[in-house]
């Protein structure tokens, strides 16, 4: 058994093994995101011990006291993982005349945390080994070739025919043949699942980076979500499930849940359900909301948001709302197969296609017209909505994809307004009403990719405390619709020129903002009225995409974060 480690990124380590001749007919690779230890040759994957290798995704939470108890029996430790503990257990059950399959799932069993995990040995070349509890992994099926990994994207290039394990599975993987047993050692089958996605659809392309391709996607991939809703002569509570209709009719309130860009979709989504349905609407985050007492109401709907559908928080929030007597869920998500849609009774795929740039974009917008087409719908399960309403909520949602298409236009602005950010270390942005969660993703995008410090305030909150920052080093961001906040918007604005900050104002067409001295004025080139949030959200990604470039940052991989976050 050979193995091949290198700190950095893939290209180096496909260089390396190329160098080398690394070949087999069976392996097991992992790009390690740190959790335990800094990255480092000596903590990265393959981990090993004796003829065992393991790669793991996930967090092992007893890793401590499974590592004190491996020691007591004479195993040493060459790296400072959580799953190093993985390789020394199994080796340990297979010299207790275990074959590696009992050994493996006899190692879980002692496991704590979430985990997806690869074992081979150098005593058995002919199979692999894989389990999972709380981390995703799936199998994917090829001709005399099968494969297991953590996401569908990775398995595009070899294979559209792919199984889901669920949880507590564990699988005997062989060039011909898997065979699953679940938590209670039964042996099962799984549905057996083709993706439609094809593999040209994780391609770059003709673009620099994903991100960048991925925002030039939203105009597409908005429409792909609305096809068949924009379209039509009404909405109708069935495009999210059949039990739709009379889980809606039994709702008195709505609760969201989900984590960073998603929740910050889930608060905007809290401003149109309240003024369209008339619903009491609360968003939590999905990390925080399990860990404190909540008052719950058996009639609330409870949203979970998620790209990934893989998010560990956003599905305990799940388990923890049901517990808590909230049997009604609904999951908006991106990812067909995924955890999250399994679980939920109700369903809204966002139809966003792949999202591989770690800072979510067009997933995002896609979330925001779903939630948009979810407020329609509650709203007229409660004769809140006029038939005159309806009609031109629907116009809207067919003419969005290309009011996105326009904002798309403002990229050279963008780029300029990126050449003062690159230059700086800290950013505010404002925005009021339904924008400000829009201004709190805007200094999230730009926190991500580009690292500079960027903080998000309603507008109103300025002379509360932020004002205190504002000087001619501190750019400041501000959306600025046309609606009735516009001009107490205004009355914010001076209050930054006043004080000598300088101000980037993005403007919805005809909002009588001009440049001047310190203010430069990016108008939209449409007026997207009650969409406006969405609309407004495409210049801010381009303004943090650029800024990340100037910056010469991994824009797609930016330093200690991962696409899907699959552990606490």
């Amino acid at each position: 058994m050979q193995r091949l480690r290198s700190s950095g990124r893939v290209a180096a380590l496909a260089r390396l093994a190329l160098e080398r001749g690394l070949a087999g007919h069976i392996g097991i690779a992992h790009t390690r995101w740190a959790t335990h230890g800094v990255p480092s040759e000596r903590n990265a994957h393959p981990h090993v011990s004796g003829g065992v290798s393991v790669v793991h995704n996930g967090i092992i939470e007893n890793h401590e006291e499974m590592r004190a108890r491996l020691r007591s029996l004479g195993y040493e430790f060459a790296s400072d993982t959580d799953t190093e503990v993985i390789a020394h257990l199994v080796h340990s059950f297979l010299a207790g005349n275990k074959d590696l399959f009992q050994a493996v799932r006899a190692a879980t069993r002692e496991l704590v945390g979430a985990y997806a995990i690869a074992v081979i040995a150098s005593d058995e070349p002919s199979r692999m080994v894989v389990a999972r509890m709380g981390a995703p992994l799936l199998l994917g099926l090829g001709d005399g070739e099968n494969f297991a990994a953590s996401d569908t994207a990775a398995l595009l290039q070899v294979t559209r025919r792919m199984i889901h394990l669920e949880e507590g599975d564990c699988a005997e993987v062989r060039h011909k043949s898997v065979t699953i047993v679940d938590a209670r050692g039964q042996v099962v089958e799984r549905p057996l699942h083709v993706s439609q996605l094809a593999a040209d659809a994780i391609e770059l392309g003709a673009y620099r980076h994903y991100m960048q391709k991925e925002i030039f996607e939203q105009p597409a991939a908005v429409a792909a979500t609305l096809e068949g809703i924009a379209s039509a002569t009404s909405v109708v509570p069935q495009v999210f499930g059949a039990q739709a209709a009379e889980v809606f009719a039994e709702t008195d309130a709505v609760l969201v849940l989900a984590c960073g860009t998603s929740y910050h979709a889930g608060v905007v989504a809290r401003y149109w359900i309240e003024s369209l349905a008339g619903i009491p609407c609360n968003v939590e985050i999905a990390s925080e909301y399990r860990y404190r007492d909540s008052v719950p109401e058996a009639r609330t709907l409870v949203v979970l948001i998620s790209q990934s559908g893989e998010t560990a928080d956003t599905i305990a929030a799940l388990h923890h709302a049901r517990a808590l007597g909230q049997p009604n869920a609904l999951a908006i998500c991106n990812v067909p197969e995924s955890a999250l849609v399994r679980a939920a009774q109700l369903r809204f795929l966002t139809r966003a296609g792949p999202e591989i740039g770690v800072a979510s974009t067009k997933a995002f917008t896609a979330q925001l017209a779903s939630l948009f087409v979810l407020a329609m719908v509650l709203a007229k399960q409660r004769n809140r909505l006029s038939r005159e309403r309806e009609v031109a909520l629907l116009e809207a949602l067919r003419r969005l994809p290309a009011w996105l298409a326009n904002a798309l236009r403002v990229e050279p602005e963008m780029a300029a307004w990126a050449a003062t950010f690159a230059q700086c270390e800290h950013a505010l942005f404002l925005g009021r009403g339904v924008h400000y969660p829009i201004a709190m993703e805007g200094a999230l995008k730009l926190k991500e990719i580009s690292y500079i410090h960027a903080e998000a305030y309603a507008a109103g909150e300025l002379k509360h405390g932020p004002l205190a920052l504002v000087d001619r080093n501190m750019p400041v961001v501000a959306i600025a619709p046309k609606d009735a906040l516009l001009d107490k918007l205004k009355s914010n604005l001076q209050e930054v020129r006043a004080r000598g900050g300088e101000l980037y104002v993005l403007a919805d067409a005809n909002a009588g903002l001009t440049n001047g001295a310190g203010v430069h004025i990016v108008p939209l080139h449409d007026d997207a009225g009650v969409l406006s949030p969405i609309v407004s959200t495409v210049p801010l990604q381009l303004l943090a995409y650029h800024a990340a470039l100037l910056r010469g940052n991994d824009v797609d991989k930016p330093r200690n974060l991962a696409k899907s976050v699959t552990v606490e």
